[in-house]
């Protein structure tokens, strides 16, 4: 068994709310945008395109977050943890790039756009982060975490 994502997995027919043994943690927001059911589930919440949509997103993301803890659902969890991950990270990226493109023709880097710190998209980001830090250092969300890993690598049980 493996902590890393497993993308040899048929996501579009996959269910792993009905398989959850199969999903894995990954870093990061690996696979976001490919479990379900809570990619369907989570996704039309996730908007960043000011800093009033994307509290308003966040906060419905974060309620996500809650209800798939309280429902007992670790997957769920994770998911909405990246979401919320992914929100401050792509909001990041166009407040640093109002094109969205991170790298140039060449590969290289481009330079942050001015004002990239104090842009809609800079405020969009840092609501986001809080909410993304909030479910990160939930106390039953790390713990679930550290037993799932654990477990995904062959050392205990997911609960």
């Amino acid at each position: 068994m493996s902590a890393d994502f497993d993308y040899s997995l048929d996501y579009k027919n996959l269910d792993l709310r009905e398989n959850p043994e199969l999903y894995r943690v990954g870093r990061g927001e690996q696979g976001v945008l490919m479990v379900e059911p809570y990619k369907s589930e989570i996704l039309p919440n996730w908007r960043f395109k000011t800093e009033e949509i994307a509290r308003e997103s966040s906060e419905k993301i974060y309620d996500q977050f809650i209800a798939y803890r309280d429902a007992d659902d670790f997957v769920g969890m994770d998911m909405a943890r990246k979401f919320l991950q992914m929100g401050y990270t792509r909001a990041r990226r166009y407040a640093n790039h109002a094109s969205g493109k991170k790298y140039d023709d060449k590969g290289k880097v481009r330079e942050q756009d001015e004002g990239a710190m104090e842009n809609e998209k800079a405020r969009a980001a840092r609501v986001f982060y809080k909410k993304y830090v909030e479910a990160r250092e939930d106390p039953q969300y790390k713990k679930r975490r550290k037993a799932w890993v654990a477990w995904s690598k062959g050392q205990g049980d997911p609960e």
